[in-house]
């Protein structure tokens, strides 16, 4: 399977990158403002349940809702354990150390792990085109981490971002699961069990991790907003982005996310704005451009 997919497979990527890139883009500033009066571990709880619940009627008012096939197991597996399970959990913990802006460049920088394992596990190629377009992204990513400055950002926030790169390492295994055991069943219908594994692998986490903690009255139309739309329309788009794109383009697509999420945490959180969140964002953009020429 080479890497350059078919300019009408990425014309079939991109709606689903895009609203990717929206959903997703804004909900590690809501999480953090949530996260004011609710616990991280509950929190991902409810949005791995709440999704479940909102995909399940949703699929039964269309008539959809039906039992997985074999072939469907894999996927679920894949996404309900290592994109739902084990990556809310790592960064809804990650937000107690590390702020939302660069929670969200963290835990989407799947191109640290995406290409290498798409080359590695899928016999994917890279051109001289691509790979400049990773380059770039990843300068945009520097940009703005601002690595220098992490002294300053508190004891915590290298535990944070161990656990964010963790969190991209599970979602990026995720995207190789789908696309090499592709499921029977068109993704939104598997949505339900996915998050169903979710829930039932973050619920005894959080009672051992957080036995007194919640969501609080404050918190709960975050929780409502993240856990009954963004999770489930989220997921289902990046899902489908990271079945139809190539490995390079997936990877560097989902470079928007971050870009997006800085500049909310600016305009919302009041998270420093300055040169970095400028010129990261013009980089990544750079970055989806070259990546879409091939």
């Amino acid at each position: 399977m080479g890497i350059a997919a078919p300019r009408a497979g990425v014309a079939a990527g991109l709606p689903y990158l895009a609203v990717s890139v929206c959903l997703f883009g804004g909900i590690w500033p809501v999480t953090k403002a949530a996260l004011a009066h609710a616990t991280p571990l509950w929190f991902a709880l409810n949005r791995a349940g709440m999704a479940a619940l909102a995909s399940t009627l949703l699929l039964a008012v269309l008539g959809r809702l039906r039992w997985p096939q074999r072939r469907d197991l894999p996927c679920i597996l894949g996404i309900g354990t290592l994109q739902l399970g084990a990556f809310f959990a790592l960064t809804h913990l990650a937000l107690d150390w590390v702020p939302a802006g660069r929670t969200a460049i963290l835990c989407n920088v799947t191109v640290f792990w995406l290409i290498p394992l798409s080359v590695w596990v899928l016999g994917d190629r890279v051109s001289r085109n691509q790979w400049g377009a990773v380059l770039v992204g990843l300068l945009g990513v520097f940009a703005l981490m601002q690595p220098w400055a992490i002294a300053g950002q508190g004891p915590g926030v290298l535990p944070g971002y161990a656990m964010l790169l963790g969190a991209s390492l599970c979602w990026s295994l995720a995207i190789l699961v789908t696309r090499r055991f592709p499921p029977g069943r068109p993704v939104l219908e598997l949505l339900p069990w996915c998050f169903l594994i979710g829930a039932a692998l973050l619920a005894p986490l959080a009672l051992w991790r957080e036995p007194a903690g919640g969501i609080g009255a404050g918190s709960w139309p975050h929780a409502a907003f993240v856990g009954a739309v963004a999770a489930p329309v989220g997921t289902w788009a990046t899902i489908e982005a990271g079945r139809r794109l190539s490995g390079i383009m997936a990877s560097v697509g989902f470079l928007a996310v971050p870009a997006l999420g800085v500049a909310i945490s600016n305009l919302w959180l009041g998270e420093a704005l300055g040169w970095d969140v400028l010129a990261g964002g013009l980089l990544i953009g750079a970055s989806v451009v070259l990546a879409a020429r091939g």
